[in-house]
């Protein structure tokens, strides 16, 4: 009796041994599977991309959301409307790149800010365009016809180039991207100042005879090119200033996933959207490098530190 009961209890307590091995055989597995699980959610987290744009909902968006799965990396697109807003979110790092904005516009900012955003990568060049739903040629403008243009520092200075293009004022030392109405020298029309929200509803309320007008603000507006009466040349080397941009923090600019964000916004599905959603109105800007945009961007940043 006490053979076997020492039998059976060395055959129990093996047994127990190997349940103890198996359980913790189980659980190194299932450590190693979450170290795995970690780093495929470090990974993840590596490859996901928070970009902030006004535009947001935009169907070109999850086209481009779709195609960077596809690349492994996962785009979460924010919509914000205000500009600086957009800026200052990747300036402090609650985004990591935005599109919205021309290289001006981003100079503007970092001289303002003592920021040190970068451009990654070009998208296109929009029109700003004069439209009036009253008088369908600028040669029509009655004599001071009041042309209500955007307020703000860097589409102000472009609205009057524009205007100057169609022959309806001169500005000092034919104007640059930092003119201000003081340098107009001569004018058909008046110039009025206005917040760029406000371009077309001074169009529509009949408080203005023609308004220089954004895209974005057209679009909104319920404006058409049937509206506009002067366009400028939007494959015009002056424009440079004004090409839209990816833009990031100085510390990421050499990150790799933005050739990956740029080749697929460049794809022809996504161009294609883009265009549908601007009628046609835009220059791609495919051929642009990272090196010739923060040529463009340093010496804005420079004229405009000299300026003040």
């Amino acid at each position: 009796m006490t053979k076997i009961s020492l039998a059976k209890r060395a055959t129990s307590i093996l047994g127990l041994a190997t349940v103890a091995l198996m359980v913790s055989g189980l659980v190194g597995c299932s450590g190693d599977a979450g170290a795995t699980t970690d780093g495929a959610s470090t990974a993840a987290k590596q490859d996901t991309i928070v970009l902030g744009a006004d535009d947001g909902n935009e169907p070109h968006w999850q086209i481009l959301k779709d195609k960077l799965a596809d690349e492994g990396i996962d785009l979460e697109v924010k919509t914000i409307t205000d500009g600086v807003q957009l800026n200052q979110g990747v300036k402090d790092g609650s985004l990591d790149i935005n599109l919205f904005q021309h290289l001006i516009f981003l100079a503007q900012f970092n001289v303002d800010n003592n920021a040190d955003l970068v451009p990654v990568g070009a998208t296109a060049v929009y029109p700003l365009g004069l439209y009036s739903t009253e008088y369908d040629a600028v040669e029509k403008l009655p004599a001071d016809a009041v042309v209500a243009v955007p307020n703000n520092p860097t589409n102000l200075a472009r609205a009057l180039l524009n205007l100057q293009t169609a022959g309806l004022l001169t500005l000092k030392d034919g104007g640059n991207a930092l003119s201000t109405p003081a340098d107009v020298v001569d004018s058909k029309v008046k110039v009025t100042p206005v917040d760029a929200n406000q371009t077309v509803t001074a169009l529509k309320d009949g408080s203005a005879d023609a308004a220089v007008v954004n895209n974005v603000q057209a679009q909104r507006g319920g404006l058409t090119d049937a509206d506009i009466i002067f366009k400028e040349d939007i494959n015009d080397p002056q424009l440079a200033p004004y090409i839209n941009a990816f833009v990031t923090r100085a510390e990421l600019a050499d990150d790799p996933r933005w050739a990956k964000l740029i080749e697929a916004y460049h794809s022809p599905e996504v161009e294609e959207a883009v265009s549908k959603l601007n009628d046609g109105n835009l220059v791609f800007k495919a051929d642009w490098t990272q090196a010739k945009l923060t040529e463009v961007l340093t010496g804005l940043e420079s004229d405009i530190s000299a300026a003040k």
